[in-house]
């Protein structure tokens, strides 16, 4: 089967052995598409995936063959999480699963930018799903992406009818302000691509170019899912006092909130990463009510094709990319 592995600072084609399930529990599916996530892109660009990894974990797939107690069977369309928590550590306990030691070790195998993976019982019992029919692949893909930015609005706890400010309109800043809109908050957006301002218009939710934000313009909380350092002062200039800041993206220099700004101003700082199985059931019936859509966010590439969806990704010449592997 063909894999995309991690090779010299670029991604290569490879053969691999057949995926077979060999006497274990769990199903061997065929990924009829990947999305790539920002992650994989981060790996990559910082070398913290070895060469031979293969990345991905957006996936679209059909069962080949399985063995399980759940009721998938051979030809259901599926989409599934990569990581699962324990629910019984400290972390677990305290609502923070992706800090789960179990959570960070369990993957499918051996990645979504491949012809076939392995998904373990613990995979199908729990973070699993029948692809529902009114979505195409592509926009089931957004199952996993979309999960993480319910568990940010979740950890946000704001009010209803809050004002939410979303920095950064790349996919997960409009998939963040859809997921707030749905939870009831009163949602603005900006960043300094023009295109993308007017993407987040035509979903009906108000945006603007950050050079031309309102001066005075104050939010309850507001989600950083730019990763541009200088965000951060465009966070701290629109927050009300007393407002909440969720951090939703890595930055070059990995600069901090000022110090005395959070102190004098009472200001919350949190961070979000991954989403627990309720999120992701959550996600999903998002996608399939249309309360978030996704139509158009993503470009298709073939799997042959991947360096070309990592370059474009990396130069912000496309939105997000998609690999069509099916």
């Amino acid at each position: 089967m063909k894999t995309a592995v991690i090779s010299k600072d670029k991604i290569v084609i490879k053969q691999a052995p057949d995926m077979t399930l060999n006497g274990r529990q769990g199903a061997v599916v065929k990924v009829l598409g990947c999305g790539l996530c920002g992650s994989d892109i981060v790996k990559f660009i910082h070398k913290i995936s070895k060469d031979g990894t293969v990345l991905g974990h957006e996936i679209v797939a059909e069962i080949t063959e399985i063995n399980s107690k759940t009721n998938f069977k051979i030809g259901d369309r599926i989409v599934t999480s990569h990581h699962i928590p324990c629910g019984e550590c400290v972390y677990c306990r305290n609502g923070n699963v992706s800090m789960c030691k179990h959570f960070k070790e369990t993957n499918i195998v051996p990645g979504g930018f491949s012809e076939y993976v392995y998904l373990s019982e613990e995979h199908l019992q729990n973070v699993a799903h029948l692809k529902p029919e009114n979505l195409s692949d592509i926009e089931a893909s957004f199952y996993e992406p979309l999960g993480c930015c319910v568990r940010a609005v979740k950890r946000a706890n704001l009010r209803g009818n809050s004002t939410a400010l979303v920095i950064g309109l790349g996919s997960i800043g409009i998939l963040m302000a859809q997921a707030l809109k749905a939870y009831g908050m009163e949602v603005t957006g900006c960043d300094l691509i023009p295109d993308r301002v007017k993407r987040l218009r035509n979903l009906g939710i108000a945006a603007f170019n950050v050079k031309e934000m309102d001066p005075n313009f104050e939010a309850d909380g507001v989600f950083m899912t730019s990763g541009s350092d200088k965000a951060i002062n465009t966070a701290l200039k629109h927050v009300r006092n007393g407002g909440k800041i969720l951090v939703f993206s890595s930055t070059p220099n990995n600069w901090g909130y000022a110090n005395n700004e959070i102190y004098y101003r009472e200001l919350t700082v949190l961070g979000s990463y991954s989403p627990s199985p309720v999120d992701l059931q959550d996600s999903l019936n998002l996608l399939k009510s249309k309360q978030v859509k996704v139509d158009g966010l993503s470009t298709i590439y073939e799997l042959d094709d991947i360096q070309k969806a990592f370059d474009d990704t990396i130069n912000n010449r496309i939105m997000k990319a998609y690999i069509d592997i099916g």
